[in-house]
């Protein structure tokens, strides 16, 4: 039979085990702790494999020593839609993402409350003064250029805190009805324009095609008979029941002049 004193040591042993096992922490390879002793922050006193207060083994102080965990990992944090009034008075809803990490993490805890909450309304001030500040056509084809604008202020804002932004996106952009059907016409208006521009192009091109090619059957009249029976050819290659005879326009030409010429003796005999 298990004896009092016994009993009572196991008890001991096994509360102390806790206790002191809650005053060790084991941190991860992207994890860092800040250490308040006392309310002053300090390094930890055992920490082997790691440099600072962590990763690895972490011994706090009984009694005496709170720690704030830390993640160094990158953040994506969504923006939610924020109603802005562009440049030329365009009312629209813009959401974002914005990708940031801590650099700092006691900056992080020490000059800022709660820098996740402080990075997006951070984000999201900026985000409506940034595009209220540039047209929706600058916003719809030059998207580029205001993420990085965004992602610039924004870093400057963030850097005190220990915060570090990579990339801000724009993620969507919701347009009053009214404005989509207004684009979507303008859009139908610029297609038909360029058809009928890339129309009159064809027709000018064709003309000048058509100009050259008269002048060469005019500076070789046999080229017209080769055409002539190159018609027929094309004529008779389709089965059909019409048949052309091309009359030489030499022989033409002749009988004019014959007729000319037959008019002109009538005329002449007449008026002797």
């Amino acid at each position: 039979m298990i004896s009092v004193e016994l009993l009572l040591v196991v008890v001991v042993l096994v509360a102390l085990f806790f206790f002191i096992g809650s005053y060790v922490r084991v941190l991860r390879e992207y994890e860092r702790a800040v250490i308040f002793r006392l309310g002053r922050t300090a390094k930890a006193i055992l920490n082997p494999g790691g440099e600072g207060n962590g990763p690895g083994l972490v011994l706090l102080v009984p009694f005496i020593d709170r720690m704030v965990k830390i993640s160094l990992q990158t953040i994506a944090l969504d923006v939610p839609p924020q109603d802005v009034i562009t440049r030329d008075n365009v009312s629209i809803k813009v959401s974002a993402v914005i990708y940031f990490r801590v650099i700092d993490p006691e900056k992080a805890v020490v000059a800022v409350q709660d820098y996740l909450y402080a990075t997006s309304q951070m984000a999201q001030t900026t985000l409506r003064s940034v595009l209220g500040q540039v047209e929706l056509d600058d916003l719809l084809s030059a998207r580029d250029k205001i993420n990085q604008q965004l992602q610039r202020i924004i870093d400057e804002h963030t850097e005190p805190w220990g915060i570090k932004v990579g990339t801000v996106e724009v993620k969507q952009i919701d347009l009053p009805q009214d404005m989509q059907r207004a684009m979507a016409k303008q859009a139908e208006a610029e297609r038909e324009r360029r058809a009928k521009v890339i129309n009159a192009d064809g027709e000018f091109q064709a003309a000048a095609k058509l100009a050259e090619a008269a002048d060469v059957l005019s500076r070789f009249p046999m080229a017209i008979q080769l055409r002539y029976l190159q018609t027929m050819r094309e004529i008779a290659a389709e089965r059909n029941t019409t048949t052309f005879f091309p009359i030489p326009v030499d022989l033409l030409s002749s009988l004019r002049s014959v007729l000319g010429g037959a008019g002109g003796d009538g005329q002449g005999g007449a008026k002797s």
